[in-house]
């Protein structure tokens, strides 16, 4: 009986090994032996971007939010424009995220689904045309479980349909802390 019983463990440990389930990689890709001599950072989308605090935006203190369309990252940006943190971001593909100066307007919310693109996100937080153009998470399906094929193209290229997604409490810091009125500059 004993034998049984260790046979059928052994055997979940095995199967739950090679699907990736249980370990801290189920979450990134398979890189290949070239992939990894050329040091490919994968960057994790289920923390923050950079392992420090963020900084602290009000009203009143000028700080605002750059997003670099070439290098998609998101700034926040001191008065003086030194940079304060920086975050991994997946921007528009096609040019589609707009160029411009901009402000977070009062419209955003926990999740949301769009029938047409067959993506939703969570954290969302609008920044030009009142819950057309918004800061989110990377994608997820209709049931709110993220889409990793697409959250693997943070940091690494234009893969929305104009919206910034960001990790997830990168995202979810914008949408609990930075004010209605910041700017939001898109270069």
């Amino acid at each position: 009986m004993m034998r049984k019983y260790v046979q059928i463990i052994t055997a979940i440990v095995l199967a739950l090994l090679l699907t990736g389930c249980g370990s801290d990689h189920a979450d990134s890709h398979h890189r290949t032996d070239s992939e990894k001599n050329r040091s490919v950072k994968v960057i994790n989308w289920k923390k923050p971007s950079q392992n420090k605090p963020y900084p602290k935006i009000t009203t009143n203190n000028g700080r605002f939010l750059q997003v670099s369309l070439k290098k998609q990252r998101v700034y926040v940006m001191s008065p003086k424009h030194r940079i304060l943190y920086t975050m991994y971001a997946s921007t528009g593909i096609h040019h589609s995220t707009p160029k411009g100066t901009y402000h977070i307007q009062q419209e955003r919310g926990n999740f949301f689904y769009n029938g047409n693109s067959r993506e939703g996100a969570h954290y969302w937080t609008s920044w030009k045309d009142h819950g057309i153009y918004l800061f989110h998470t990377v994608p997820t399906n209709a049931e709110g479980q993220y889409i990793k094929s697409e959250a693997q193209h943070l940091g690494k290229k234009a893969n929305s349909h104009g919206c910034i997604r960001l990790s997830i409490p990168d995202a979810k810091w914008i949408n609990r802390t930075v004010p209605m009125g910041t700017k939001v500059v898109i270069d």
